[in-house]
């Protein structure tokens, strides 16, 4: 049962949290904790409308960041094994 769930784990840390989705995944949680805050403090918005900015704007960031890393990462040579 260890091996299995080694397996599964090593799996979803290779296929995910290592590749652009993963990063993009990471870089939009912290997108919009980050444009909430900034919108709150800066603007004095209610939370509501700062929650929905802060979800809205990162998630369209999110898919160009997407977007860009797997164009960048298409141009750089891979590293010889």
């Amino acid at each position: 049962m260890v091996e299995f769930k080694y397996g599964i784990f090593e799996t979803i840390k290779r296929q995910v949290l290592l590749s652009s989705i993963g990063r993009t995944i990471v870089y939009t949680l912290g997108h919009i904790c980050i444009a909430m805050t900034s919108n709150m403090i800066i603007t004095g918005a209610q939370f509501e409308f700062a929650l929905a900015d802060a979800i809205i704007e990162p998630c369209i960031n999110g898919v160009w960041y997407y977007l860009l890393d797997k164009a960048w990462t298409s141009y750089i040579p891979k590293k010889p094994a």
